[in-house]
């Protein structure tokens, strides 16, 4: 189980369960890599300007999000910080729904949540009690500076979470030249051998039984070929940034969030003391 990538506590009414979040998948497909095939040489990672195609450092890159009339607006770090939703360590549970209310189109990433020491119990208890009531929680988290919309259900002797998509983001579909809904011109016969044919293909949800055969066999051919000795070798140019892993130190955070804080609040109180010392114009005249 890798690191947890947050830590806090679900709230229902009054009652709070410290809790950690783990991720629940992980990415198994083949990563292909660029490189030259004349030379071999990597390819990528160069941050490059499109308009003089010449390589600028990183301490020249600002962030600008498009506006009117193709201009940008350029933000600050600590301007985007300021507009980022307050960091919050608390999963607070709005309301319990279906589970089959929530269409999978809203679904995206799997968490597990466990228990921090001595909340074992009341975490028991709020998994036993959805899962009696058949429900599932929906909830809002602020995780890696951004606000996720989440769903928080049993899952065996796990509690789980699920961040969802707004619904903002889920494109209309009234664009799309689709057939109306209803049967329609449909035939009552085709539609009766249709449902056959469903039935005799119906059977039980086994994610098992399905695994990812292009990567499997991607593995195969690498292997193959490196058996063959048809591996070559690649020389680095230049370091790949390191992969995001979606784990923060959040006891870092905090701190250097509190240290700037006293260090704003210091400042603050030694310019109102200046401005108490400083004689006024009046005075002065």
């Amino acid at each position: 189980m890798p690191r947890a990538v947050w830590k806090g506590a679900i709230a229902f009414g009054l009652v709070h369960i410290p809790v950690a979040l783990y991720p629940a998948s992980q990415e198994t497909e083949v990563d292909f890599d660029w490189l030259d095939k004349r030379s071999m040489d990597p390819v990528g990672y160069k941050r490059i300007n499109k308009r003089t195609g010449k390589e600028i450092g990183k301490e020249q890159i600002v962030k600008g999000v498009k506006h009117d009339n193709g201009r940008y607006v350029v933000l600050s770090d600590d301007e985007i910080r300021e507009a980022y939703p307050k960091t919050t360590q608390t999963i607070e549970i709005e309301s319990f729904v279906p589970a089959g209310d929530i269409s999978f189109v809203y679904l995206e990433r799997p968490y597990y949540l466990e228990p921090a020491s001595r909340a074992e119990k009341v975490y028991a208890l709020l998994r036993e009690a959805m899962s009696r009531a058949a429900l599932v929680g929906i909830a809002r988290i602020v995780m890696h500076n951004k606000e996720h919309l989440v769903a928080l259900l049993p899952a065996g002797p796990a509690l789980m979470l699920g961040t969802l998509r707004w619904a903002n983001e889920i494109r209309p579909v009234e664009p799309l030249n689709l057939p109306s809904a209803g049967s329609g011109q449909l035939k009552d016969a085709e539609l009766q051998m249709a449902g056959e044919l469903i039935r005799k293909m119906a059977g039980s949800w086994k994610p098992e039984r399905f695994a990812d055969r292009f990567s499997d066999a991607i593995r195969k051919l690498v292997a193959r070929k490196a058996t063959a000795g048809q591996a070559k070798a690649v020389q680095p140019l230049e370091e790949a940034p390191a992969e995001a892993t979606n784990v923060i130190d959040l006891t870092e955070l905090l701190r250097s969030s509190l240290a700037t804080r006293r260090r704003a609040a210091s400042n603050r109180v030694a310019a109102k003391k200046a401005r108490k010392g400083a004689p006024s114009r009046r005075s002065r005249q």
